[in-house]
């Protein structure tokens, strides 16, 4: 019982805001990490992580048998579900893939916009161990592993005020790198025309093109992108003349 109440205290304990200088600096260096090829491939895997958890949490939420999620080394991933092949189960699960990055980024930064970096990071692992379980190849095991190494060691080790860069700089990956992401998607789409991406699955589903799947994934990362600019940056600086 004590070690839980003090992983609640942990976790519930809120953090005073960051200087103006690491705030930038944190952002800054999210946005150079999605921008710069060698990097965006690194950091591209925590995305898919997020882009595959969204299928997995979306396939569940809607009464579909989640089997298993498997992650690769080009940075894709593909999850699996039983259920019908058609219907409102499946159209909410692919359209969650492209989505998730984004909609985890705001609320990531609402999380820090209330100062709850340490929670943010404990919500985090939880997410990784509930993937776990379902990741179906040794590269996902990896991947996963890491990612958890990497979170936990912050959230246990780091002060406060580098639990706050690390969440800010993660939460820049996630909504710039869903928008970069779904950016390449119609790349990707001219490119091979395999028709297999989440965007032409929808299409075959919903008889609404491709193309326009693409343009409200790339609408909702823009959107996400901007809230969470605003919870982040204080109104002040954001209003400056």
């Amino acid at each position: 019982m004590h070690v839980l109440e003090s992983l609640w205290s942990r976790a519930t304990q809120t953090s005073e805001p960051l200087g103006v200088a690491l705030l930038f600096g944190s952002l800054a260096v999210g946005l150079v990490l999605v921008l710069l090829p060698g990097t965006w491939h690194t950091v591209r895997h925590a995305v898919t992580v997020v882009h595959e958890g969204g299928h997995g949490l979306a396939a569940v939420l809607t009464g579909r048998r989640l089997t298993g999620i498997r992650l690769h080394s080009d940075t894709s991933g593909l999850t699996v579900s039983k259920g019908p092949r058609t219907g409102f189960g499946m159209v909410i699960t692919l359209l969650a893939g492209y989505t998730a990055p984004a909609l985890a980024g705001l609320g990531a930064a609402w999380m820090l916009h209330r100062g709850y970096a340490s929670g943010l990071l404990w919500a985090l692992l939880v997410v990784l161990a509930l993937m776990l379980v379902q990741i179906r190849n040794w590269f996902g095991l990896w991947v996963i592993l890491v990612g958890a190494a990497v979170v936990f060691a912050v959230t246990w080790f780091a002060a406060p005020e580098w639990q706050l860069v690390f969440g800010h700089v993660l939460t820049a990956v996630l909504a710039l790198g869903a928008l970069r992401a779904s950016l390449e998607l119609q790349s990707s789409r001219r490119r091979t025309r395999s028709a297999q991406s989440d965007a032409d699955q929808l299409a075959r589903l919903t008889r609404v093109p491709g193309l326009a799947w693409v343009f409200v994934f790339v609408l909702v990362a823009l959107a996400c992108a901007v809230a969470d600019l605003w919870m982040l940056v204080p109104q002040g600086l954001l209003t400056m003349p």
